[in-house]
């Protein structure tokens, strides 16, 4: 690899678009159909014919993830079957110069998996098998394809489960999660994904096979494990995870408890951890959000309430009898105008699904919405509530709240029409503004959703062109040629003072090289 320059960052062979890797430049240039041609010659030459996609019906699902603001079609889809395979993929993708897109489930929220129009994407739906369950150790090796759910599933039979539970958890797979470090409803006591996380292997961009982390308590080195998590698949393809399991509890109970003020539900919040109380959640509800998943789910929601908090307890039954009463006192101090206690399992999860379908049911309310992801410090709850509130007047839309509130995680939910003129605008700079908001505050962009392609310009906000810099040495360190994922996750210098220069002028920055609806 070439020298780098002592002042990366003021080095004008570097600067604007020769800050990041070239192919990030041409996103939308989908590729001559010869070179289209000569690469999926020389894929299917290393892999068995069930293993690529070509034609256009075929291409069109992988066109997006979750986030559908955001859709390309990609030149190739590659689904191997082994690790040797994902290896001949990379090797013949690093020999042609080709971008890779790793994708799992496809259920990320930021643009992540959004393909590269003359890149390929390797799907690894078929590396979906849970490889052992080690009760004894308390650890399970399963293939990136898992789904969230089937490894507490799995695990269920020796009283373990995996505590990181992301709404989708039905769904989203575990290497996705690996990717974007997703969180959960639990991830307050138990947790992010990088907390799970015990070891991973996988592949560079070179077909080099790297294994970080293991079984042991540490590995020797520079922690690159926790480098991995988090990384959006800029850095490796996951092939395999080693992750922690827990013991499923012997008791837990739910306090849901009903606010006549967001302001007052916010500062419950900060009472409860300033309380010595860490539940083992502690989500937040308002009121929009609460009217639109009790016609879905019947969670039983005081549909009265500005705010409803949801706190739960998991321990023996004495612990829990011991942090339930703990929390009702400080909820009432605080100004909970009801408070409800979960009193059988089933109730219990009939109040945890209101929460964890508050996405499908802001659907049922609104032709689209945009879920937003960025956290703050937990005693600016309320005061986030309240700029949005303003921010609805401002950009004439409504927003539906659901926070995991304890670790300041907000997913603001902007309800618009698509069909509407400039009405995604809308609700792209209403997002944008929350973002901003969070960062004066103390705050990020993203909490686990990941940057994708979604966050680009915040990332303007929040990081330096030093700091930028420097995400971009660790990603030439582990993928020299820029071809992993390329144009996600770090924006251009030349991207960012684009957008400085727009956002203070004409609003929010579009991405001129993806198209929108």
């Amino acid at each position: 690899m070439p020298a780098q320059p002592d002042d990366p960052v003021n080095d004008p062979a570097r600067n604007g678009a020769g800050d990041e890797p070239r192919w990030s430049e041409l996103a939308a240039q989908p590729p001559s159909p010869e070179r289209a041609r000569a690469v999926e010659l020389a894929l299917r030459e290393r892999l068995p014919a069930d293993c690529v996609l070509s034609r256009e019906e075929e291409l069109r699902p992988y066109e997006c993830d979750g986030l559908a603001v955001f859709h390309q079609r990609p030149m190739l889809v590659v689904l191997p079957h082994t690790e040797a395979q994902v290896r001949d993929v990379l090797l013949e993708c690093r020999r042609l110069d080709v971008p890779v897109v790793a994708r799992g489930a496809g259920t990320g929220l930021s643009g992540g998996a959004m393909p590269h129009a003359a890149g390929v994407v390797l799907s690894l739906a078929r590396f979906n098998r849970i490889l052992e369950i080690d009760p004894l150790a308390r650890t399970a090796r399963v293939q990136p394809g898992v789904r969230n759910l089937a490894v507490s599933e799995a695990a269920a039979p020796h009283g373990l489960y995996y505590a990181p539970d992301p709404s989708s958890q039905i769904a989203c797979t575990i290497g996705g999660n690996v990717a974007e470090n997703s969180g959960g409803v639990h991830c307050l006591k138990y947790g992010l994904t990088v907390h799970n996380v015990l070891g991973l292997r996988g592949y560079t961009m070179d077909g080099a096979p790297v294994t970080l982390g293991g079984r042991a308590l540490d590995a020797p080195g520079l922690d690159l494990l926790a480098l991995m998590l988090g990384s959006e698949g800029l850095l490796l393809v996951i092939t395999e995870v080693i992750l922690k399991l827990v013991p499923k509890p012997a008791l837990a109970q739910v306090v849901m408890a009903s606010f006549d003020d967001v302001g007052k539900a916010g500062d419950a919040v900060a009472a409860i951890i300033a309380a010595g109380i860490i539940p083992a959640g502690l989500e937040m509800m308002d009121r929009k959000a609460a009217a639109a998943v009790e016609p879905f789910v019947q969670a039983g929601y005081d549909l009265t309430a500005e705010a409803i908090l949801l706190a739960e307890s998991d321990g023996t039954p004495d612990e829990v009898a011991d942090e339930v009463a703990a929390m009702e006192r400080v909820l009432r101090a605080a100004g909970a105008t009801a408070i409800a206690v979960s009193h059988s399992e089933a109730e219990r999860l009939r109040y945890w699904s209101g929460r964890k379908n508050a996405f499908p049911a802001a659907g049922r309310v609104s032709p689209d919405y945009y879920c937003m992801d960025g956290t703050i410090p937990r005693k600016a709850i309320g005061q986030v509530l309240k700029a949005i509130e303003q921010l609805e007047h401002k950009y004439q839309l409504k927003c539906m709240n659901v926070f995991h509130a304890g670790d300041g995680n907000l997913h603001p939910l902007i309800l618009f029409d698509a069909n509407q003129s400039g009405a995604w605008q809308r609700a792209d700079a209403f997002g944008a503004d929350i973002l901003e908001l969070c960062v004066q505050l103390g705050g990020t962009i993203t909490g686990e959703h990941g940057v994708g392609v979604e966050k680009l310009n915040s990332m303007c906000v929040q990081f330096s062109p030093a700091e930028r810099a420097a995400f971009f040495a660790v990603k030439r360190a582990f993928d020299p040629a820029g071809l992993l994922n390329p144009g996600k996750a770090i924006p251009t210098l030349a991207r960012c003072a684009e957008y400085g220069k727009l956002h203070v002028h004409h609003g929010r920055l579009p991405h001129p090289e993806l198209p929108r609806f």
